[in-house]
């Protein structure tokens, strides 16, 4: 994920608001990072599905309100999550309002259904850590992109993001750094 999936995420929200479709290719893109952030931290495949729908029905009631100056796509969505798990634990149960004024009905999930929510969410694991890359700067988050996510060499990202191999490589680690102590505390 770098810059062109942000301004692309950024651009099906705001195409979102007009047209059903962007809005559903933006579920597409995020539904499994969504999946595994709730997974991971309930242990529950039905309630991780149902915060995941309940998210993204807040997400499209919100979308009016979204704007890419304040935060990024993912950061958006995420803020979004973490509020509907913050709520299910206070009451102790996932609220239904905004599928409900959508008009959506309930989800109601088969064995297979569990199963596929379980491979979609172990595919996308990583949901939490692209949350916390999300938040880095763009110059350490392109780095660690580059360098752990596409493995391209140290001599051939300085080349790509214009600046020495050493300073590549101090954003990668300082990077990295940061990722590891804010997983910790997630």
């Amino acid at each position: 994920m770098g810059v062109d999936d942000d301004h692309a995420d950024e651009a099906l929200l705001v195409a979102g608001r007009s047209d059903a479709e962007a809005f559903g290719l933006f579920y597409g893109r995020r539904v499994d990072a969504v999946l595994a952030f709730f997974l991971r931290r309930t242990g529950d495949r039905e309630l991780a599905a149902d915060l995941t729908a309940e998210t993204f029905a807040a997400a499209l009631s919100a979308l009016p309100r979204y704007s890419p100056q304040r935060s990024s796509a993912l950061a958006w969505l995420f803020t979004i999550a973490h509020h509907k798990m913050a709520d299910s634990i206070r009451r102790g149960q996932v609220e239904d309002r905004a599928r409900r004024r959508l008009g959506l009905e309930p989800l109601v999930f088969s064995d297979e259904d569990i199963e596929r929510v379980e491979e979609r969410a172990a595919a996308a694991d990583g949901g939490a850590a692209l949350l916390e890359l999300e938040r880095l700067s763009a110059e350490q988050r392109g780095a660690i992109e580059g360098r752990v996510l596409q493995e391209t060499e140290y001599d051939e990202l300085a080349r790509r993001l214009r600046c020495s191999e050493s300073v590549v490589r101090k954003r990668v680690s300082r990077g990295l750094a940061e990722l590891r102590t804010r997983m910790k505390e997630a």
